[in-house]
């Protein structure tokens, strides 16, 4: 699973790496004045979350920073992803641990729901596939969708599906 997530990662970073910043923080209407850098933020601290749940065992993605600079600055979200991947390369057991959070609007209402880092994980990346979707439309705004492949934002089980169908 660490291997699926570092390669999304990448795909990711290949993305930014060709952006300006001025792109990256475009408010696309589109994406309801949303940027391509928000969708970034959203997806790398999702995977901070399950990284601190390593230490806590504890996730909570309802506690994550929302950090600004990352959906503003293109290498600060750059320097995140590999720091990411640098975690991802370690020897991660896949333990029991907590999901926390509350799922409905009212104030209090906490629940806890047993999970493992290794199904976090995959909810990560399932997670930054949906996200890729929608930064793929904040592309096709900026007339940038020659920065991916075909394939960017599609789940792996669609990838499959087309493939098998072609044949």
């Amino acid at each position: 699973m660490r291997t699926y997530c570092q390669e999304n990662l990448n795909e990711i970073k290949k993305v930014l790496l060709q952006l300006t910043n001025e792109q990256y923080d475009h408010k696309a209407i589109l994406l309801s004045q949303a940027s391509i850098g928000q969708h970034i933020r959203h997806i790398v601290e999702f995977y901070q979350c399950v990284l601190l749940g390593l230490d806590t065992k504890i996730v909570n993605y309802d506690n994550r920073k929302r950090n600004l600079l990352i959906e503003t600055d293109r290498n600060f979200a750059i320097k995140i992803i590999n720091a990411i991947n640098s975690y991802l390369d370690q020897d991660i057991p896949d333990e029991t641990i907590v999901l926390e959070g509350n799922f409905c609007a009212e104030e209090g209402k906490q629940t806890q729901i047993k999970t493992s880092i290794f199904r976090e994980l995959a909810y990560c990346l399932e997670h930054s596939i949906h996200h890729q979707a929608l930064i793929k439309v904040g592309l096709l705004e900026l007339d940038r969708l020659s920065f991916i492949d075909d394939t960017f934002g599609l789940a792996p089980a669609t990838i499959r599906y087309r493939k098998v169908c072609v044949q």
